[in-house]
């Protein structure tokens, strides 16, 4: 087994939950999970629990609370009496209290200029800090899939995450980026308190892995494929300390804990943000 790689988070968003990829996770030296209480048709939870029960407590546990069960299909809510229910049911169906749990995406909830919308965030942040203070859980956070909307409505009444993640890669747009670095300052994390979650903007399978060549964002690529590229410069768009990545395929997660051995052509990485501020501005290149 090698050591715990605390830069890899082995995400279950598409993953199909089997035994073996967390077992083969746990050789690779990746010990923490995310999950959330919708995914899998909100049935993650109690899957995991019933698959792999005893490998968990091997594992670091992240999951997200904001998505309910409608009757027209998966809702979202910021009310903190759900929420805080949610974060109680979560640790019923895992058989144990989640290490971290994601206020998840926020801004699906949240209204573009509404007046009220500080302080329904503010609420829902506390019911998260309440949760985490009542042992429900270990610590909150933030998970963002659009933060656009959010860096206006931090204030210092706000209770402060521990960790924020969001999307990385070189398919998230200037808004997503400069948005994450905003909160991110805005909170003061740091020292791997962010996370990026889809590095590939949904699939390596997608054609513009076949258009574009991560490599030049990295010093030496040599060896490296396009994806294992990709996967690396996700840690510098934004600055992020962890990914969360899913996959059913053992081999391909072993292939991207490879990657992280290279390093960033950090020259490029600015060039490449520069370049997306002046399309976002209409500017000529």
């Amino acid at each position: 087994m090698r050591s715990a790689d605390p830069r890899v988070v082995l995400g279950l968003h598409r993953s199909r939950h089997e035994r073996r990829i967390l077992t083969r996770a746990l050789d690779l030296g990746v010990t923490a999970l995310d999950t959330s209480t919708n995914y899998l048709g909100f049935r993650s939870h109690q899957v995991l629990a019933q698959a792999a029960g005893d490998l968990l407590p091997k594992f670091t546990i992240s999951t997200k609370v904001g998505y309910f069960p409608g009757p027209n299909g998966a809702e979202h809510s910021l009310d903190h009496v759900r929420l805080h229910a949610a974060v109680e049911q979560a640790s019923r169906d895992l058989g144990r209290e989640p290490d971290l749990v994601f206020l998840h995406n926020p801004e699906h909830s949240l209204h573009e200029a509404a007046s009220q919308d500080g302080e329904v965030l503010a609420q829902a942040c506390n019911a998260l800090a309440g949760a985490t203070a009542k042992g429900l859980c270990g610590a909150w956070g933030v998970a963002s899939w659009d933060p656009t909307p959010l860096p206006s409505l931090i204030d210092t009444t706000m209770p402060r995450p521990s960790v924020l993640m969001v999307r990385a890669g070189l398919l998230v747009g200037s808004r997503t980026l400069d948005a994450a670095d905003a909160l991110t300052e805005a909170w003061h994390l740091g020292d791997g308190r962010v996370r990026g979650m889809s590095p590939f903007g949904g699939s390596t399978g997608a054609p513009v892995w076949d258009r574009v060549d991560p490599r030049l964002f990295l010093r030496d690529s040599c060896g490296l494929s396009r994806v294992q590229a990709a996967f690396r410069a996700a840690y510098c768009l934004p600055e992020v300390d962890t990914v969360a990545v899913g996959t059913d395929e053992p081999a391909h997660l072993a292939e991207l804990i490879d990657a992280l051995a290279d390093d960033i052509d950090e020259q490029a990485i600015h060039e490449y943000r520069v370049l997306l501020r002046t399309r976002l501005r209409g500017q000529p290149f």
